[in-house]
């Protein structure tokens, strides 16, 4: 698999996630509105609130990783993927398709 590919393929998983992300949120969202629960004080667990929250947080950082993908491939396009932004050095293919959205060489990066 190209580094291209591997930033594709992982960019078409992260925009799925977030499409899920979004109705998840959606549902809460409607279904808080549906209730007249005492969200605070529910007995049952985690309040409607926290889920909120914690599906807005993972919607918040799908989106950065998308944004880094973007990236990534602008990186792609300029021949600069490989080169690492803190020594100028190489960056190994492997590392590359493991973490597409490395800026860094492994020493760098450790």
């Amino acid at each position: 698999m190209s580094v291209r590919g591997a930033i594709e393929a992982e960019h078409r998983r992260i925009a799925g996630q977030i499409v899920d992300l979004r109705k998840s949120f959606a549902g809460i969202v409607d279904a808080a509105e549906l209730t007249s629960t005492d969200d605070e004080h529910d007995p049952e667990g985690a309040t409607i609130a926290y889920e909120r929250a914690q599906v807005s947080a993972l919607l918040r950082q799908a989106e950065e990783d998308l944004a880094a993908l973007d990236l990534a491939l602008d990186r792609v396009e300029n021949g600069t993927a490989q080169t690492c932004e803190s020594c100028g050095g190489s960056i190994d293919l492997e590392r590359l398709l493991a973490l597409p959205t490395t800026r860094l060489c492994i020493r760098c990066a450790s």
